[in-house]
């Protein structure tokens, strides 16, 4: 083991609960209190920020220091401060008020987060859509929510213009880096409002909206598919997203107690701590678990314009990031890189991921390649706002299977699948079930929905798990039916209702195959109707015309009778994913 405790200190040095205790005493930064959350008794941090707007405060004390990087475009944090009142202003000018719902749809630009907190620090519902949705998906999110502005970027404008006259509610829509003119009477070029990202540090500073804002006033929806196959949008609290602050800090401070030593102090004169954002910031992890505390603690964050391996260990060695990851994908590529020797990739001290499952081998190559840095993986999902547990340094390599134990506010169990609900003894293997103060208050405007899956401040996660007698969690399935592209989540039903719309399509069901790097991928097997013809082409391209890229079957198998199902009636997947592994 690379990063060995000291010959006198046996590993590990105290239990997951010791350091905890160490880590939340009174009088630390990670001292925990208990409040009352919509009637429920939490555990919470104490020192967190009560609102995102004291997060873009914190955020704006660390000056000239680079935050965003986007290919020529560098801005500091003192110019994304500017850039996000100017933001609010406009917004507020326009007649935006608390609670109003302002959408973002675009990929990763400095402009996403400038649209994020400038609607936040006024007390609006931030709803980000996911960027690779298509024309009606958008659509249906915008609606949904009842979105009254919308920020995007003119790709995301050009999937969605055609529908914005099915949208009710939108009466203003901003669109970044548009090269010519729209003319639409909703849209205004959003550079006339804040300029480039370039020009930020010319801007004028102005106040920030006075709007009384509380951590349990709702912060943002975002968008996670359900077995229905329609998106729900999960609301997040304050409360909830800034929880993730103080999270990624335990899990640092208890892999050095487990090792024997005392957690390093912050020391302002460190070099800068830096990431690749190679995850979307329209993720809960890419929002939540990187964005928010990166503002918080004066990291840099350089973005791609798309993902490609060779660019991003060029970024790695120019910007001297400390950490990448996001899901087992992007450090499997880099690994994997033939021309990996060619790029100075040492400055990484983390390796960290989440978001689909990652094989043992991977913490292995790890250590293997970046002596010095420290793997980690974690579990979350848009329901806890991101991280509820978290793996990393030993106790990821002792356990590569695991997803690591709860963050100390957070609370672990383990119940039966079906009522009456019950808690299993440790070991076990049943639903999890997850209580703290980043579980979201519910669903928008889907109360059965809220009922369904929120319970006394629990949330039923849909996850097969068991716990080990120190805590650590082992997810070994999904409850529900989903599979999880690249950190993408994957709702079969949707795939296959889309499937059942094919004149041509009598059965179908989607399952997922391993894949290497991306974890898993969707793979069709469908029964045609007597006498009707289809190829496997035809039938990719009609889901392809109707879902997002990423749900498109990577291969589509024709079965010569009903697909084989149990005596309830329901397809025996299991069986038809044998025909991927032997074909």
């Amino acid at each position: 083991m690379t990063q060995a405790a000291p010959a006198s200190v046996p590993w590990p040095a105290m239990s997951v609960q010791q350091a905890y205790a160490l880590i939340t005493q009174p009088g630390t930064p990670g001292e925990m209190e208990e409040v009352e959350i919509r009637g429920v008794k939490t555990r919470t941090w104490k020192n967190a920020p009560p609102t995102l707007r004291e997060t873009l405060l914190m955020g704006r004390s660390h000056g000239d220091k680079i935050f965003l990087v986007h290919e020529d475009e560098r801005v500091n944090f003192e110019a994304f401060y500017r850039a996000v009142t100017h933001m609010a202003a406009e917004l507020e000018s326009f007649g935006v008020q608390k609670g109003d719902r302002v959408a973002i749809v675009m990929r990763n630009l400095p402009e996403w987060p400038v649209a994020f907190y400038g609607a936040l620090s006024l007390g609006a519902i931030v709803t980000p859509l996911n960027a690779w949705w298509t024309g009606p998906e958008l659509e249906y999110g915008l609606v949904d929510s009842g979105a009254k502005v919308a920020i995007v970027d003119v790709e995301r404008y050009e999937r969605m213009g055609e529908h914005l006259h099915n949208c009710p509610d939108l009466k203003r829509v901003y669109v970044s880096r548009a090269k010519e003119e729209i003319t639409h009477p909703y849209v205004i070029p959003l550079e006339s409002k804040i300029g480039g990202a370039n020009d930020w540090a010319k801007l004028d500073e102005k106040p920030l909206p006075t709007v009384a804002i509380t951590a349990d006033d709702d912060a943002t929806i975002f968008y996670t598919s359900g077995t229905t196959g329609k998106p729900k949008g999960a609301i997040a609290t304050h409360r909830n997203i800034n929880s993730n602050i103080f999270a990624a800090a335990a899990a640092g401070a208890r892999a050095f107690l487990r090792r024997g030593e005392a957690p390093p102090q912050p020391d302002p004169s460190a070099p800068q701590k830096g990431a690749l954002l190679s995850v979307p910031f329209f993720h809960a992890t890419g929002c939540f678990a990187v964005l928010n505390p990166s503002l918080f603690a004066g990291a840099k964050l350089a973005m791609m314009r798309k993902w490609d391996p060779e660019r991003a260990m060029q970024v790695i060695q120019d910007e001297k990031l400390t950490q990448m990851g996001g899901v087992p994908t992007i450090a499997w590529q880099i690994i994997e890189h033939p021309n990996r020797a060619n790029y100075d990739l040492s400055s990484i001290e983390a390796v960290a991921y989440g978001g689909a499952p990652s094989a043992p081998e991977l913490v292995r190559k790890i250590k293997e390649i970046w002596p010095k840095s420290s793997p980690g993986n974690g579990w979350g999902m848009t329901e806890t706002s991101a991280t509820a547990t978290s793996n990393s340094a030993e106790d990821y390599e002792n356990r590569p299977d695991s997803c690591g134990p709860a963050v100390p506010v957070t609370d672990l169990k383990i119940m039966t699948v079906e009522a009456p609900y019950r808690e299993l003894p440790i070991g076990e293997v049943g639903e999890l079930w997850c209580k703290g103060p980043q579980v979201v208050r519910g669903y928008w405007n889907k109360p059965e929905a809220t009922a369904q899956t929120f319970v006394d401040g629990w949330v039923r996660t849909g996850d097969l798990a068991r716990l080990d007698a120190e805590g650590f969690c082992f997810i070994i399935d999904r409850a529900k039916d989903m599979l999880i592209r690249g950190g993408e989540n994957i709702y079969c039903i949707e795939v296959e209702n889309c499937l059942y719309d094919h004149p041509a399509v009598m059965d179908a069901a989607l399952v997922g195959v391993p894949h290497k790097t991306l974890g898993e991928e969707p793979a069709a097997v469908v029964t045609l109707k007597p006498g009707a013809e289809a190829t496997e082409a035809e039938l990719r391209a009609f889901v392809a015309d109707r879902l997002a890229a990423f749900k498109v079957p990577v291969k589509v198998v024709f079965w010569p009778e009903t697909l084989p199902r149990n005596a309830n009636g329901k397809i025996m997947k299991n069986e038809l994913k044998k025909v991927f592994v032997e074909g």
